[in-house]
């Protein structure tokens, strides 16, 4: 694991200097709010992690209000952190996204903005390490956007908010798309219709119906749970980056 410099602290180029952090110091440069303009990392860091999963909530087609921690999209994300920090690999970190405000925000696209913000520290402080987005909702269409992003290495996709602005993933990417047959705030129907045009894509994908699954992802909770975890610990195994 390496911590990049800040580019005002870059030595000259043809020398490299390897900056191996503390512990302490990697979670407080990773989990430090300064730069985010209210968007905020939370989570589990390990002392050395070899993979990360960025977890993105949910929230509203428009809104310029605050988010807090305690709102229930933001909630909602908490137990699958617990079950991936409990039964995912020792070395994985998990952070949860708090966006800036509410909603997307037509062409603002406000929480891709924030996740952009959030991956780039990540590449910046653990360059090379795989990341895995878990998104749900409109969390799952930030997911789906950043499909393509550099250090990607898989996209779960639940209860998504399904637009065209969907990117095919990098070749050799797998994509988990998960949807709540009693679903009554984003349409099952388009999950499955995304899964049907990335598999005639070529696109690893897996489509999983929750039958009497919820939006909250309530109802069949561990069902939610197992999945996801069993596919990021899937996910990395298979890339032979984890432990």
């Amino acid at each position: 694991m390496k911590l990049l410099p800040n580019t005002a602290d870059r030595p000259p180029a043809g020398r490299h200097r390897r900056v191996e952090p503390a512990p302490t110091e990697l979670r407080a440069a990773l989990l430090d709010p300064e730069g985010g303009a209210g968007a905020e990392l939370h989570g589990h860091v390990p002392d050395d992690p070899a993979a990360v999963v960025l977890l993105l909530h949910g929230g509203a087609e428009a809104g310029r209000m605050p988010v807090a921690w305690w709102r229930p999209p933001v909630l909602r994300m908490v137990p699958i952190a617990l079950a991936l920090a409990r039964r995912a690999p020792q070395d994985l970190l998990v952070l949860r996204l708090k966006y800036r405000v509410r909603g997307w925000n037509g062409t603002r696209q406000d929480p891709v903005h924030d996740a952009r913000w959030a991956m780039d520290r990540i590449r910046r402080i653990l360059p090379g390490l795989p990341i895995v987005l878990v998104g749900h909702s409109m969390g799952g269409r930030v997911a789906l956007h950043l499909a393509a992003e550099p250090q990607v290495a898989g996209v779960a996709a639940l209860a998504p908010w399904v637009e065209s602005d969907a990117r095919r993933p990098r070749p050799g990417i797998p994509v988990l798309l998960m949807h709540g047959t009693r679903d009554q705030i984003t349409d099952p129907r388009r999950t499955g219709i995304l899964a049907r045009r990335f598999a005639d894509q070529g696109v690893e994908v897996r489509h999983v119906r929750v039958y009497g699954g919820d939006h909250a992802m309530l109802r069949e909770a561990a069902m939610w749970h197992d999945t996801v975890t069993d596919f990021v610990t899937d996910v990395l195994r298979r890339r032979g980056r984890t432990s």
